[in-house]
């Protein structure tokens, strides 16, 4: 569950509501954010907020963690009330003192007598998220696990995970180095049905990129929509970030972009107007690959 704010193609303002609501209507799956933006919260309440996650979905709980803001600059200066905050570079140490709510400070600091409640319950797996090298090289100094935004990251996902897994350092309470990459997939019965579907979310980018975001588009008005030279250039650019069509050739060819970015784990967005249609999508995929929903 992502964390974005005044963009109205993703409703997506607060992904630990998101997440209860999710768990609640679940029963084995992992649900986590992707990500809580940390520099856009207090670390205690974001150690608290999850803390009680994971008191009420043992083992099902998340944390992903982000350093940026989710939106435009005017947004993120209302979300963080000061420029102060708004150019401050201190992930790392926001990270350290999420961390201390849960594991204790020093005797002398001035927070020591404060514990994320309930102090019962484990603080649930950490990511880092990223769409550059910084994500990776965070992840790797701090023992977490790495998420690489490859649905609209432009580095190589196999050169960013491989820093990350060479880089990892195996803290006290870390396990072994994993790596989730994110692909972006639209999924359709025929090829051109997803095609068309494709030109949608791709007229969203558009929009999204230059400006001017809004709801996703329908097929119907992305056929409409008069598109320039420039704006057809622009997209072409982008393509290679979605992978599209029947069910059996998108299946193989996320697995192909895993295999080869040595990830551990995918998750799969898709951009789809019409939420039977988006359903659909995830369903063809998931049958593709033997999936059977739970």
């Amino acid at each position: 569950m992502a964390e974005h704010h005044n963009i109205r193609s993703v409703v997506s303002t607060s992904p630990e509501v998101m997440i209860a609501a999710v768990a609640a209507a679940t029963s084995s799956i992992r649900v986590g954010s992707g990500g809580i933006m940390l520099p856009n919260h207090s670390p205690l309440k974001v150690a608290e907020t999850f803390r009680v996650l994971g008191g009420l979905y043992p083992d099902r709980i998340d944390l992903g963690l982000g350093r940026a803001p989710g939106t435009d600059q005017l947004t993120a200066l209302a979300l963080r009330r000061s420029r102060e905050a708004l150019g401050a570079d201190d992930f790392t140490e926001q990270y350290a003192e999420l961390l201390a709510y849960v594991d204790g400070f020093p005797a002398d600091h001035p927070f020591a007598p404060i514990s994320a409640q309930p102090d019962d319950v484990p603080l649930p797996p950490i990511w880092i998220l990223g769409s550059s090298t910084y994500g990776g090289q965070a992840a790797a100094a701090l023992g977490t696990g790495f998420a690489y935004a490859g649905h609209f990251g432009t580095l190589d996902p196999a050169g960013v995970i491989s820093s990350y897994k060479t880089n990892y350092r195996r803290f006290e309470h870390a396990g072994e180095p994993r790596a989730i990459l994110a692909l972006s997939a639209i999924v359709a019965e025929t090829e051109s049905r997803a095609a068309e579907l494709a030109r949608a979310n791709a007229l969203s980018t558009l929009r999204l990129r230059s400006g001017r975001p809004g709801p996703l588009p329908s097929p119907e008005e992305a056929a409409e929509y008069p598109w320039s030279d420039a704006e057809l250039a622009a997209i072409e650019e982008w393509t290679g970030l979605v992978t599209v069509g029947p069910p059996e050739y998108v299946a193989a060819e996320l697995l192909r972009k895993a295999n080869k970015a040595g990830a551990d784990e995918l998750i799969i967005t898709t951009n789809i107007h019409n939420p039977d249609e988006r359903r659909r999508s995830y369903e063809l995929l998931a049958q593709a690959w033997g999936l059977k929903s739970r």
